[in-house]
């Protein structure tokens, strides 16, 4: 191709341009926004609005899937370069505003670099065309091996290892899901199904949420699966997804749903999502998990006879609070977890009082007295110790568990029963949807308690030790043990 000079001297000085920007530029690296726990976990520079994430299933849950994934977000200053989370995974192509951009890995973060610099408070669309790789051991997460397909379990970092995204919960955004499976197989993802077409041997489905959502959040599954609907309060849909095989076997506890949400809903308000349901799967994770609008629960759970059926029906109401204390109110930093798993353990707990005859009492009591160990052992509950090197899971350590619903129960002991179920439904209504910090929970409960409770929170969230129970002077904790090495 023969250039003339004018045409000429401007790919020049387009060029030049170019040189001076990548010279300007430092090597590519792995960013974060500064949580505590991962620190290279989310990006500054933007904030998604919208995920369409499209995902191809060829029938093997241990080859990658192909994937598309279309972000839509807005840039809070200028952007020479855009970090994502995502590993494990072949990225073929990135777009960013329908031009072909350039990118690289760095850690566990993809970094791409526009054809030009997206300008601060602009919107952009990132196209990234891509692989999601189920293999991989169950405790590194994301993606969950079941015994007829797949399912997510991506709490806490693990999103990254199924799509492209800014990974933290502090960036919620709302959700597209596209999923294309053999005909044989049920796609059920978090939100409402918006479509299903058929094409030959294959069957897309479309699920779209309501609500914003964090990205740990997310859930599709994929298998040879039984969707169950019925209503829940005041015509909710619910919806359940279980192996087709268990239909039957399962549908006693399955129906118990809606009891369990319309005895939610009198606590805390109106269940704030558009659907919900359980996704019982046939895996061994080591956990239950509150995917938002689709709580993912082992199978084992329901079909063992090792668990007294209180106990079972507690663990569905655990992960059904998550819905409004973790999911539709998100912690800011990992640091904020036990504002999720505390209230999630408070409601497990409370609800096995009242159904039960399981004494809300004897359980903090118990947790009292092995308080001062947890704290020695994680870290306070509002500043946990991080996680162990290549064990992420290891975050969830009993503290953020009873030991924080100990803390609630001694806010309550505090501030009174009247008191405290009004901060329970104004945090809920007042953060509906947002993510929201431990300082913003203090605040709440001092303006509600009508005096500052500062130095409550500060005794029984950071403190080493654990502060005298209001009302049980003669509770105590066991002396730690000091850590090896210590």
């Amino acid at each position: 191709m023969l250039l003339t000079s004018r045409r000429l001297r401007a790919a020049l000085l387009a060029a030049a341009s170019a040189t001076l920007v990548a010279a300007a530029l430092p090597p590519p690296a792995p960013l974060g926004i500064g949580d505590a726990l991962f620190p290279q976990l989310g990006n500054p520079g933007y904030d998604v609005l919208t995920y369409d994430i499209a995902l191809t299933y060829g029938g093997s849950n241990s080859k990658p899937l192909d994937a598309v994934t279309r972000i839509g977000a807005r840039a809070t200053e200028r952007l020479e370069r855009i970090n994502l989370d995502f590993t494990h995974g072949t990225v073929r192509t990135v777009e960013v505003n329908g031009h072909p951009a350039t990118f690289t890995t760095a850690g566990e973060d993809l970094v791409v670099q526009p054809d030009a610099a997206v300008a601060s408070g602009s919107r952009m669309n990132i196209t990234v065309n891509h692989t999601s790789d189920p293999s991989g051991p169950p405790s590194a997460g994301g993606w969950v091996r079941t015994g007829d397909g797949l399912a997510m379990a991506n709490q806490a970092d693990a999103a990254h290892r199924v799509f492209p995204s800014n990974d933290h919960p502090a960036d919620k955004a709302y959700f597209t899901f596209r999923v294309t499976a053999p005909n044989e197989y049920t796609v059920v993802a978090n939100g409402v199904r918006r479509a299903k077409a058929r094409t030959g041997s294959t069957t897309t489905w479309a699920y779209r949420t309501r609500h914003p959502m964090a990205t740990e959040l997310a859930q599709v599954s994929i298998g040879r699966s039984a969707v169950v609907k019925r209503l829940g309060p005041g015509g909710l849909p619910v919806r359940d997804v279980v192996p087709a095989v268990d239909r039957e076997k399962l549908e006693p506890w399955l129906k118990k749903t809606p009891a369990h949400l319309e005895w939610m809903e009198q606590k805390v308000g109106r269940y704030p999502f558009e659907t919900y349901g359980v996704l019982i799967a046939d895996a061994s994770t080591g956990f239950e998990l509150e995917t938002q609008t689709l709580s993912l629960f082992e199978r084992s759970l329901f079909t063992t006879t090792a668990f007294p059926e209180w106990y079972v029906d507690s663990v569905m109401v655990h992960e059904l609070a998550h819905q409004w204390f973790g999911n539709s109110v998100s912690p800011r930093s990992w640091s904020d977890l036990w504002l999720n798993e505390g209230h999630a353990t408070w409601y497990e707990a409370l609800y096995a009082e009242e159904k039960a005859q399981r004494p809300m009492e004897t359980r903090m009591r118990a947790a009292y007295e092995r308080s001062d160990q947890w704290r020695t052992d994680g870290g306070p509950p509002a500043a946990p110790k991080p996680p162990v090197p290549g064990q992420k899971i290891s975050l969830f350590r009993p503290v953020v568990y009873d030991g924080s619903a100990l803390a609630l129960y001694a806010l309550r002991q505090t501030i009174g029963t009247e008191a405290f179920r009004q901060l329970e439904r104004h945090w809920v209504r007042d953060y509906r949807d947002a993510a929201a910090t431990t300082a913003d929970f203090a605040a709440l409960a001092s303006r509600i308690a009508g005096r500052d409770l500062s130095a409550f929170f500060d005794a029984w969230l950071y403190a080493e030790r654990t502060p005298p129970m209001p009302g049980h002077p003669d509770w105590r904790s066991t002396a730690p043990t000091p850590p090896v090495g210590g």
